[in-house]
């Protein structure tokens, strides 16, 4: 025979005897409202407010829930409407212990501790809804069982930034999910954990002002918002942007997260998830879903190398080692039947690239903040300012410090090659240079306007080994120094700074060779030698102009001007010369033609509105793609050098929402295919910086040293 509810209230008294504690009249009084509903044929169900409990109640509850005389409840609802001051763990046994009866789970506002909501996200719930808005979360890991769990509220959970990649794996019944006002931002790495929710119907990230859940807006007017033109919508952190052809009443959008900002949000998640119906209170139609693949094919590329089809790893190796590509020869099939296509080995490790990226949404992050660990000075901090790979040896990356030094590792392993301590307090490293020819030498540039050119095979003799030493050439000063180059013969360096001067040294002799004055209007930040050619050179300044320089002929004019709308940071050579690759101050990033400065590709970076946004960008994979970041911005872009189309973003997270973290310079991997590395400065509470090896063809987390870092120093709107 089951249960009645009067066998449960007996037993609850019974249980309370037990445990030496005096029943609780809210339990009792929920038990009889049970007893009620089951007399009434109504569906028997019992609502937990666990404000209304204290501590000595919730055992008695357990055992409770434990016995079979539970079985007399249908559901159970579990409420919290304050900040209940009950044992966190005892709650969620109390949870465990309810099981598959458990409907509503409601814990809004209440403050658990983020173990407490680690376990909960890991050992998993039987609800059907969880309310956990207002919560403090910052990376969501909810990889265990949610099997029941069909809507998920986090709303107002202002810490949450990320989704990790283990998220949202065991939900298979999810169909509302509404994410309001958190930190989320990247579109990438949030689509790939959707994607493993195969019911969500209903996403919002921002809600219409009329809307208290995620289905669409009951108002008949209200079509579904854009963010492909120009008119402007007055959000929670900003403006939004909507199409003005699709919307035929001003759309009221409402506590958005960072993400809903993001150029062409609307269509990216509608084409990423296609089982999606309603999203941020607006149902997505046929022609939405149309115009949607048009934005996203024109801004978005879903897999480099033009490759249109994900395939596996283990595909492309095989065809790899068949020497085929699994198509069938168009011509082959009018003649002699179907053959196989042969391809180059570079069209393998293109289609193996493809593969790998496409397979890994949360690409590896490692920090080389162990360095310090390995000086012979315990306990020194090393706080890079500059660094430069190698362009010889894919092992060797050289940087410069905040406080002088220079220091050359295995950044393959982690391990020091040679150290260069500081012979100035008063001077910091913004400026590094490897030669070509003469591969274990490095020119190094100082704030101070010193130069300094280096042989890591040489050693100071009066110190312990790996400490190298100068060549001792002597360079006259170059006041207000933000940048070294040299040419492609090793021959000649040059330097530029917060001047509108440029000087040429020899770099046998040290010998000023030419002290170019007044080439641009304001101060030049970079000035850069073509890689194949010794006398061209490129300037770019905060006067808004790149100009390009050849030294066979007295640089009094420039071969070309180019312009920006604002100040330039920054411009390099493509690894061919055909291309020059500019950043203006707030994402103001293009290419152009080297030869006569014309547009070649725009890259469409949405600004921030912020004059100090110092960005800088860099080729990847040659002249492929290109790597772009600004000081006062946690994100590096990668785009297709050729379209411009968007290939992924990727995020720099610290420890806690209070961490702050900013690009303030960034390398492509000259030997790895989407390998780079990044200059990170934290925002507080120390002012540390470290470099990061980003490899976007592996799946993973933040390694934990990364995760341990909390620091920044000022912007530098000076140097690479």
């Amino acid at each position: 025979m089951s249960s009645s509810p009067t066998d449960l209230l007996t037993r609850y008294l019974d249980i309370c005897q037990m445990h030496d504690v005096q029943p609780s009249s809210d339990v009792v009084s929920w038990l009889k409202k049970a007893m009620v509903q089951k007399i009434t044929c109504q569906k028997c169900t019992v609502v937990i407010l666990l404000d209304q409990l204290k501590n000595a109640d919730l055992s008695p509850l357990i055992d409770l829930f434990c016995s079979n005389d539970s079985n007399a409840l249908e559901t159970v609802d579990l409420l919290c409407e304050s900040s209940a001051d009950l044992h966190e763990y005892t709650v969620l046994s109390l949870m465990h212990a309810i099981n598959t009866r458990l409907r509503v789970v409601d814990i809004r506002d209440t403050p658990l501790k983020e173990d407490i909501l680690r376990d909960l996200f890991v050992t998993g719930l039987q609800c059907q809804i969880l309310n956990i808005k207002s919560t403090k979360i910052q990376k969501l890991n909810m990889a265990g069982k949610f099997m029941h769990m069909h809507t998920l509220n986090m709303d107002f959970c202002t810490s949450l930034s990320s989704m990790e990649k283990d998220c949202f794996t065991y939900m298979p019944n999810l169909t509302r999910l509404s994410m309001c006002a958190t930190r989320v931002s990247n579109l990438w790495t949030t689509a790939a954990a959707l994607l493993k929710l195969p019911s969500l119907l209903e996403l919002r990230f921002q809600n219409c002002l009329c809307c208290k859940d995620t289905s669409p807006c009951h108002l008949k007017d209200v079509n579904t918002p854009k963010t492909s033109s120009n008119m402007p919508i007055e959000g929670y952190f900003g403006k939004l942007h909507i199409d003005e052809h699709a919307v035929s009443q001003k759309y009221n959008s409402h506590h958005p997260s960072p993400i809903c900002f993001q150029k062409h949000y609307r269509e990216y998640m509608i084409v990423s998830l296609p089982r999606l119906k309603v999203l941020d209170n607006c149902q997505i139609g046929k022609l939405d879903g149309e115009r949607a693949k048009t934005v996203f094919s024109s801004y978005y590329e879903v897999l480099p190398n033009k490759r249109q089809h994900k395939e596996s790893i283990i595909s492309v190796l095989h065809m790899r080692e068949t020497g085929t590509s699994g198509m069938l020869n168009q011509k082959s099939l009018k003649s002699k039947g179907p053959s196989l296509h042969k391809k180059s080995q570079s069209f393998y490790s293109r289609s193996l690239c493809a593969a790998k990226l496409g397979s890994s949404a949360w690409p590896v992050l490692h920090p080389l903040s162990n360095i310090s660990q390995i000086m012979k000075e315990e306990g020194k901090l090393l706080r890079p300012r500059q660094f430069e790979y190698h362009q010889t040896d894919p092992s060797l990356m050289a940087f410069g410090t905040l406080e002088g030094e220079v220091v050359v590792i295995n950044h393959e392993t982690g391990n020091l090659v040679n150290y260069v301590p500081f012979f100035d307090t008063n001077k910091s490293v913004l400026g590094l240079c490897w030669l070509k020819r003469f591969q274990s030498k490095l020119v190094v540039g100082y704030d101070n306007g010193s130069l300094r050119l280096y042989d890591i095979n040489d050693t100071l003799p009066e110190v312990a080994d790996n400490y190298c030493s100068s060549t001792g050439v002597e360079f006259d000063d170059f006041r207000h120094l933000t940048s070294v180059h040299v040419n492609a013969t090793d021959e000649q360096i040059l330097t530029s700074g917060y001047s509108k001067k440029v000087a040429v040294y020899d770099i046998s002799t040290g010998k000023r060779l030419h002290l170019f004055t007044d080439m641009h209007r304001e101060p030049i930040n970079v000035a850069k030698f073509a890689h194949h050619s010794p006398s061209l050179f490129v300037t770019s300044s905060f006067d808004h102009d790149v100009k390009m320089w050849d030294l066979r002929t007295k640089p009094v004019n420039p071969c070309y001007t180019a312009s920006s709308s604002s100040g330039n940071v920054m411009v390099c050579f493509s690894p061919d010369d055909l291309y020059l690759l500019v950043s203006a101050v707030d994402n103001e990033v293009k290419q152009l033609l080297a030869g006569d400065g014309r547009l070649h590709t725009n890259f469409d970076i949405a600004p921030t509105g912020s004059g100090q946004n110092y960005t800088r960008s860099y080729y990847m994979n040659g002249r492929d793609y290109i790597i772009s970041g600004s000081c006062d911005e946690p994100v590096v872009r990668v785009c297709c050098a050729q379209t411009g189309r968007r290939l992924r973003d990727i995020y720099l997270e610290g420890q806690n929402a209070r961490s702050l973290m900013f690009v303030q310079s960034l390398r492509g991997d000259p030997f790895r295919h989407f390998h780079m590395a990044i200059l990170a400065a934290y925002v507080r509470p120390s002012s540390k910086w470290e470099i990061i090896k980003v490899n976007l063809l592996s799946s993973g987390q933040y390694s934990s040293e990364y995760q341990k870092g909390q620091h920044l120093c000022p912007s530098y709107r000076s140097g690479t």
